[in-house]
């Protein structure tokens, strides 16, 4: 099944009827990258707008939640969190193969590289300054005032998480992986008590899904809500402190090797304090069990991308060649086990 194309003529009529003062001829072109949801720009006179749809064909479980992505980003237009306008949600498979929403399309700068090299020193710290503060409201959103309070289970947030994301890789395994099968069953063992802290959690908070100001190193949007859902906000944080420890080669885009401080780029400890005093916390425990569970949950994740290109459902033509990822991530989680 092609995720590269739409059929724009059943696209058209739909939006004619859904989407407000909608005319002209409808042109379609797919975004680079992105391994989970296919992204379209739609163009349609002097009109832009973003197209997110759920991958055609038998996909995981409870993945490609386009529908909660749609909920989330409605739910959050009057917070400090930026995010675009939501426009429409089509539920109906039949229009284009499967369910999509659309959202406003702005004009940013997406940054791939988390060492900046296309920034001086002085925007770079500001870069990262502004997504410690957004982060920080994020984890600050009042759930039940914006109507949020549902979106996701009671219990321990890690608990579930391991057993989702278990249950998720056994469902696309492929091959035996020794690493996964150690780090699996770390995170069981070493789990730990639930400390009752609850907030919206974006789930995929990193450097290229936030887009900034044109010329101002400023958060404009918070992209791509997939894995959104409540739970512990520590997860996001160490998600995106994991990020930064992955190597700059075999495909992934980490700083690992980098002198951040050549690069006013901080340190973890600097960028984790930063983050409590923000939140108000005083530290952090179990830190490590939350690095190893991040790298557990990126190898998941990087092996359904690997299942979906061999099935042939993968939005990206790089997709079966990251499933060589699994292995490495697998054993930098271990790295943080002691074991």
């Amino acid at each position: 099944m092609n995720t590269q194309t739409l059929d724009v003529s059943n696209l058209a009529i739909w939006l004619r009827e859904h989407v407000h003062d909608f005319k002209g001829d409808l042109l379609a072109e797919k975004f680079a990258g992105g391994q989970s949801n296919p992204t379209f720009k739609l163009t349609a006179g002097d009109r832009h707008f973003v197209l997110r749809r759920k991958p055609p064909g038998v996909l995981l479980a409870s993945a490609h939640a386009v529908d909660r992505e749609f909920r989330v980003i409605s739910a959050l237009q009057d917070t400090e969190v930026p995010v675009p306008d939501a426009v429409a949600l089509c539920e109906d498979d039949d229009v284009i193969g499967s369910m999509f929403y659309l959202m406003e399309c702005l004009e940013g700068r997406v940054f791939w590289d988390p060492a900046l090299p296309e920034l001086n020193n002085d925007d770079r710290a500001a870069v990262y300054d502004d997504m410690n503060r957004v982060l920080a409201a994020l984890h600050s959103v009042d759930v039940d005032r914006v109507g949020l309070a549902d979106y996701g289970r009671p219990g321990n947030y890690f608990e579930r998480q391991v057993s989702r994301w278990s249950k998720q890789y056994r469902a696309s395994e492929t091959e035996h992986i020794s690493a996964m099968e150690h780090l699996m069953s770390w995170l069981v063992e070493n789990m730990p008590e639930d400390d009752g802290r609850i907030s919206l959690v974006h789930g995929d908070y990193r450097l290229d899904n936030v887009m900034f100001h044109p010329s101002e190193p400023r958060i404009i949007a918070v992209l791509d809500w997939e894995l959104s859902t409540l739970g512990n906000p520590i997860a996001d944080l160490a998600y995106q402190v994991m990020a930064w420890q992955l190597p700059r080669d075999a495909g992934m885009s980490g700083m690992a090797g980098l002198d951040r401080s050549a690069l006013a780029i901080p340190e973890d400890n600097a960028y984790i304090a930063e983050y409590c005093e923000r939140t108000g916390r005083d530290e952090i425990r179990h830190w490590n069990f939350y690095m190893a569970f991040c790298f557990f949950r990126l190898a998941a994740i990087v092996q359904g991308v690997k299942k979906r290109a061999l099935d042939g459902t993968a939005s990206s033509a790089e997709a079966e060649s990251r499933g060589d990822l699994v292995n490495p991530l697998a054993e930098l989680g271990i790295s943080y086990t002691g074991s």
